[in-house]
């Protein structure tokens, strides 16, 4: 047996303190906050662009994010997250598997990366096309991200987007804005 890399020791540190933080996560929304009624996982289903995040380690850096959310035959949700960190010149991913905390036709899933620690994942508002999506979670809102089907909003949708995120509780200056490069390395 091999003795490991520092790069395998520094990851199972992160991992570790990432289940530590997930751990302390509620699945409930955050306060204040209703999920979306009428939610169509079929619809949601896809590729999403990160637009904007409030700051989180695990993402931290990270540029050309994307989720992907696959439905599953048991009614799960298999999540694909990827990220560029142009520091190291590497891709990050995250596989993980979501759940609906209740009825199907609320945006409101937990979702784990983790084996049994579950954070939430509240669809709190959501285009009628499904072009753009705002999610949020924690107990006092630490997770907040504007999501799109494509890498650029239009400038009105914008607008409106932070409008309606300030309306939610979140300051618009928090949140970082993520740069998605035209052709991102293989």
């Amino acid at each position: 047996m091999t003795n490991p890399s520092v790069a395998q020791v520094v990851r199972q540190l992160l991992m570790g303190a990432l289940i530590m933080g997930l751990a302390a996560c509620s699945t409930a929304p955050p306060k204040g906050l209703e999920p979306v009624n009428g939610f169509d996982a079929t619809e949601y289903a896809g590729i999403w662009y990160e637009i904007a995040r409030l700051d989180n380690r695990f993402e931290r850096g990270l540029e050309s994010i994307t989720a992907q959310y696959t439905l599953q035959a048991d009614g799960s949700v298999k999540v694909e997250n990827r990220g560029y960190n142009p520091e190291k010149d590497e891709w990050r991913q995250a596989d993980g598997k979501a759940r609906f905390r209740g009825e199907r036709d609320i945006g409101s899933l937990e979702v784990s990366f983790f084996g049994p620690f579950y954070a939430g994942y509240h669809v709190v508002a959501l285009a009628p096309d499904y072009s753009w999506a705002l999610v949020a979670g924690g107990t006092d809102l630490e997770f907040f991200w504007i999501l799109a089907r494509e890498p650029v909003l239009p400038d009105d949708v914008k607008v409106r987007l932070l409008e309606k995120t300030k309306s939610l509780g979140v300051d618009p200056q928090r949140l970082i804005w993520v740069r998605h490069l035209a052709r991102p390395p293989a």
